[in-house]
């Protein structure tokens, strides 16, 4: 319970949830029918392009490559997607065959999904990502030990591989869809941030329910505390079933509504996906668009 107050007495409590949820409806009730082309193209610079599967290899890293390298010759009036987001064991192959280079190689880590690991492996893990050549890591918080109140080994797990990984981006998962309440979420929110996150991300996208528009909420208004006390600017990465356009304009009414024009950057909003790309593709085009 001292984490609990000494965080929520610095920046706030959290909304009720039932106070969230009717927020979050009034500010989606906003969002435009038929957006405009220039909106959905830089819903499509913040994509951190994803593949996260079982069968992952070699060829299918490959591939990811030549369809971020080949983007530009194809749609040359678009900037590309901000990353590509990879097991760890593909880094040093998206690294190879990446020729583009304002898009980040992300890699998830620390024992990704669960986070069930010894903090060595974890601490070992991340540092051979940066090695290999990661520019942003992805890590799930130990949802377990957050859940049990343990909220000093989190912060210091997150502390340790922030402090490994050096310059290198920290994106910080909390698992929302397990956390719940909008209490949970916003703490987990605050230790992130506090232990040296640049990003929190709401989900693995192994679990459901994954990313929300009440959870980012949360998330956005902890995030928007946190700089009014901080100055510091931490980004925001929902991530986890967004697909549709809708679920792209569902997010970006969401930060811009509490954050600003300003967080509309890669540096400060991505969308984790994977389906997200073509399906905005087909909408600018007003066609059927199958690139990645």
């Amino acid at each position: 319970m001292e984490m609990i107050n000494k965080y929520f007495e610095t920046y706030g409590a959290a909304e009720v949830d039932g106070a969230v949820e009717n927020r979050t409806n009034e500010i989606l009730a906003g969002i435009p029918k038929n957006p405009e082309k220039e909106l959905l193209k830089t819903l499509f610079s913040l994509i951190d392009l994803t593949t996260l599967n079982t069968d992952d290899n070699a060829a299918k890293a490959q591939k990811f490559c030549t369809n971020v390298n080949s983007f530009a010759d194809t749609f040359k009036e678009m900037s590309n997607v901000a990353a590509i987001c990879v097991y760890p064991a593909l880094v040093k192959e998206i690294k190879e065959h990446l020729a583009v280079k304002n898009v980040q190689i992300a890699a998830v880590g620390a024992g990704f999904p669960s986070s069930q690991t010894f903090l060595a492996v974890k601490l070992a893990e991340c540092k051979l990502l940066v090695e290999k050549g990661a520019d942003e890591v992805d890590i799930v918080i130990s949802v377990g030990r957050f859940l049990a109140g343990e909220y000093d080994r989190v912060f210091d797990e997150i502390h340790l591989i922030k402090q490994t990984i050096g310059d290198a981006h920290l994106k910080v998962i909390l698992e929302t869809g397990l956390l719940k309440t909008s209490e949970n979420i916003r703490l987990a929110s605050l230790i992130a941030m506090e232990a040296g996150a640049d990003f929190i991300k709401t989900s693995t996208g192994k679990l459901s329910p994954a990313a929300t528009p009440e959870a980012v909420y949360v998330m956005l208004n902890a995030i928007k505390d946190y700089h009014s006390k901080t100055g510091r600017k931490i980004g925001i990465k929902p991530a986890g079933g967004i697909a549709s356009v809708n679920d792209a304009l569902t997010y970006h009414a969401l930060v811009k509504e509490i954050l600003g024009d300003e967080w509309i950057s890669q540096s400060l909003f991505r969308l984790g996906a994977s389906r997200l790309a073509n399906n905005l593709l087909s909408a600018i085009e007003g066609q059927e668009i199958s690139h990645f």
